[in-house]
């Protein structure tokens, strides 16, 4: 395979998980929304954690022989980067969503959630070396654009003001997840979700607890496990590997489609209005993908020296011996001799430099 189909191939393998996640994550706007008034906000954040922390953790046992050492494991050095990932996204996050689905219709709060992508996208380029060109500026404008022209649709916002402003800190707590998450996305993908939504939990019960919540009834436990599992577990692993591939910016423009899911799901669900200003948002958001997807980023580069422990496959960038054979893709440390180079790339972990 040549590096340009190679490249091109782990572009496509990236769109396809950031928009699994955020398909995954749109749904859970209106589900919830239905849980909330029998669980209590931080009661169900705790429920969706613990779905998906237990899901993911049957998960990972019943595919371990398969995946064998596919995956590169956590590390202790890695416990400041999850101490922030579990914070801000697992606890701080999802506790503000839902305290805002109190005060906010299901449309609002999903066409709210448009902020998490330019919020990632700022950070991501101010202060974590991510880099878009104008081609891509372009296309993440056009899916942001798209996704904010929902947030005019009329009576979306029939709540005071203190539940959109939940939200908004929910988008940014999430917005600082994602870039802290992009700095771990070599590692295994389910071995953070499992930390960071088994750390979190416990955290968001005693919370629930403190403020009064109880156990709601065993129906509504299991929905809101359930739930979790696919939102909050199954979506975080494939926005993993999503950021692994693209990098945070990237990932948040494809990840921008998830309002424009969670408000067609409400509509479906709860009766809630779409009509024409909906499809034309959806039209500008796929033109966006499609023209994201076509997006070449091609420079002269150089590639510092540096040894690190990810799942890889030999190509240019990993020219290596191994004392016996192994299959393909596998982690283990590795180093890199310094080279410079051209070739088109993203931001992954081999690409972070200045331009």
């Amino acid at each position: 395979m040549t590096a340009g189909a190679g490249r091109r191939d782990g572009q496509v393998t990236g769109a396809l998980y950031g928009l699994g996640a955020a398909a995954l994550f749109g749904v859970s706007v209106p589900l919830a929304k239905i849980l909330v008034p029998t669980t209590g906000a931080v009661m169900l954040a705790a429920l969706l954690y613990l779905g998906a922390g237990l899901g993911v953790a049957v998960l990972s046992v019943v595919l371990r022989d398969v995946r064998g050492g596919r995956e590169s494991g956590l590390t202790r050095a890695d416990i400041p980067l999850l101490l922030g990932i579990v914070l801000s996204g697992a606890v701080v996050g999802p506790v503000l969503l839902l305290l805002g689905l109190h005060q906010l219709s299901a449309v609002a709060a999903s066409l709210l959630l448009n902020l998490e992508a330019p919020f990632t996208i700022l950070l991501a380029v101010w202060f974590f070396r991510d880099h878009v060109g104008g081609v891509e500026i372009v296309a993440i404008g056009l899916i942001v654009a798209g996704a904010l022209t929902l947030t005019h649709a009329e009576g979306a916002f029939s709540a005071s003001w203190t539940g959109g402003t939940a939200v908004a800190g929910a988008c940014l707590s999430w917005a600082i997840d994602n870039n802290l998450t992009q700095r771990l996305s070599i590692r295994d993908p389910l071995a953070i979700v499992r930390v960071k939504a088994l750390a979190a939990a416990p955290i968001s019960f005693a919370l629930a607890v403190a403020v009064g919540e109880a156990l709601p009834p065993s129906r509504e436990f299991g929905y809101g496990m359930v739930l979790g599992l696919f939102s909050y577990g199954l979506s975080v692993v494939f926005a993993v590997r999503s950021l692994r591939l693209l990098g945070a910016a990237r990932e948040a423009a494809y990840f921008a489609t998830a309002p424009f899911i969670g408000a067609l799901v409400a509509a479906g669900l709860l009766g809630e209005h779409l009509g024409a200003r909906e499809l034309f948002a959806m039209t500008v958001m796929g033109a966006g993908v499609v023209v994201l997807l076509r997006a070449e980023h091609e420079h002269v580069h150089t590639h510092e020296a540096i040894e690190h422990d990810h799942a890889h496959v030999h190509d240019e960038h990993h020219v290596h011996e191994h004392d016996q054979s192994t299959s393909e893709p596998h982690a283990h440390v590795h180093q890199h001799a310094p080279l410079t180079h051209e070739h088109p790339h993203l931001p992954d972990v081999h690409h972070r430099h200045r331009h």
